[in-house]
């Protein structure tokens, strides 16, 4: 169950802590030399490193790195990320790995130090038993039980404590955890696969098209493994009868929930992912009024079926993304086909797009590679996708991949909460 939204005196209090926080940051920033600022920042990115590690494990928690270093020597003492499904987090695992060292030395991580008792021990506890003498931050907590309180609570201990180290970087990795307490959704990734000539291949018969080279596709199964969840149409689960799972050596056991938008739930029952649902599982969101017996049939295949609203006929992708969040997803992939990814995109409920595409051939015979205005171009025409901000771009081999990305409002507060656990 989705808990209730904020009281007034809930975001009135979480306000006047970020407040406080914030009066109390400015002068102990100020403190900081060049030297100083160069070790926080490079101690934070191992720390973001970490948390990336844990990224499709997590869920429903953040996935959150922690790192103990000496700023006398330069030594780091220990690294640790949120383990499997959830707990404990990284910094009692820091601390643990640390032993006595920890005393008088500096945390770095990712997410302030939860301060409230759920299924574990309150971090920001640890982190003040530990006899830390400084912390540096890069995001504050959004969760309202938390929102600044854990800063606090380390500053009331004598502990200094910076913020917003490398906080663009960090705010992205840990965007799953921000949208689904904010906006009751998980973070969505749209991944698009084009051929040279910009357009969307269609699989035949059930067997999909491939239109990239092998690095491009190794690096759509890592995203496959940092994800929660991964989402496709009736289409394209009808054309190209996809496995959806993780198939890079060593990571099978991270292959994502895998999630079908159907309106109805013909051609299911003979599809791999449901043959497979009983080793990873299979959720399909459908309309109530599907027919009860394909309906019986695949939760006795063990495919896990939710009626979710629909309007005019179509499912209502408000709706489902709320009904992930319910059910703990923090990162969700989206493979498509054309009209899932057209529906994101009128709607606005997606954060990135992670376009692969084979290198277009020039009039002399080059192969040349994709322009982001090109690439913008494509994604507009097959997908509705305009007003995009290129994030970054790699070579894999014959193929490019981009990162556009929305802008981001910061506003890490809303009347709309879910507990981070």
């Amino acid at each position: 169950m989705m808990p209730p939204a904020k009281r007034p005196d809930d975001a009135q209090n979480a306000l006047a802590g970020r407040a406080g926080a914030q009066a109390q940051q400015s002068n102990s920033d100020l403190q900081l030399t060049p030297s100083q600022r160069a070790f926080d920042h490079a101690m934070m990115g191992i720390a973001l490193r970490m948390a990336r590690r844990g990224l499709g494990r997590t869920a429903p928690n953040p996935s959150v790195g922690a790192v103990i270093a000496d700023e006398v020597t330069g030594e780091v003492i220990s690294r640790a990320c949120t383990a499997p499904t959830g707990r404990p987090h990284a910094e009692p695992l820091a601390i643990a790995a640390a032993g006595e060292r920890a005393r008088g030395k500096t945390m770095y991580v990712t997410l302030e130090p939860c301060s409230h008792h759920g299924k574990t021990p309150p971090c920001s506890d640890a982190v003040v038993n530990a006899g830390l003498a400084r912390v540096v931050v890069a995001l504050t907590d959004p969760d309202p039980r938390v929102s600044g309180r854990g800063l606090n609570q380390l500053r009331s201990a004598g502990i200094s404590v910076t913020r917003s180290v490398r906080a663009d970087e960090a705010r992205w990795l840990t965007r799953g955890h921000i949208v689904r307490v904010t906006e009751r959704r998980p973070f969505v990734q749209l991944k698009m696969a084009l051929g040279a000539d910009g357009k969307v291949p269609r699989g035949r018969e059930g067997a999909p098209v491939f239109v990239t080279g092998d690095l491009a596709r190794a690096q759509g199964h890592l995203m496959r493994a940092e994800a929660d969840a991964i989402l496709v149409g009736h289409g394209t689960l009808r054309d190209d009868n996809p496995d959806l799972t993780c198939r890079l050596p060593g990571l099978a056991e991270r292959s994502p929930v895998r999630v079908v938008l159907a309106s109805n739930l013909h051609g299911l029952l003979e599809s791999r992912i449901v043959e497979s649902a009983r080793v990873v599982p299979v959720h399909v969101m459908t309309a109530a009024a599907v027919d009860p017996i394909a309906k019986a049939q695949l939760q006795d295949a063990g495919v896990i079926v939710h009626d979710v609203r629909t309007v005019a006929h179509r499912i209502w992708l408000p709706a489902l993304l709320e009904r992930l969040a319910e059910i703990g997803m923090t990162r969700l992939l989206v493979e498509g086909g054309t009209s899932v990814w057209r529906a994101f995109a009128h709607h606005g409920l997606f954060d990135e797009v992670i376009l692969f595409q084979a290198r277009p051939v020039s009039g002399r015979g080059q192969v040349e590679p994709l322009s982001a205005v090109d690439a913008a171009a494509d994604m507009q025409r097959e997908a509705g996708l305009t007003g995009l901000q290129l994030a970054a771009r790699r070579t894999l081999g014959p193929d490019d991949m981009l990162v556009f990305r929305k802008a981001l409002s910061h506003n890490p507060s809303t009347s709309n909460a879910i507990d981070k656990e």
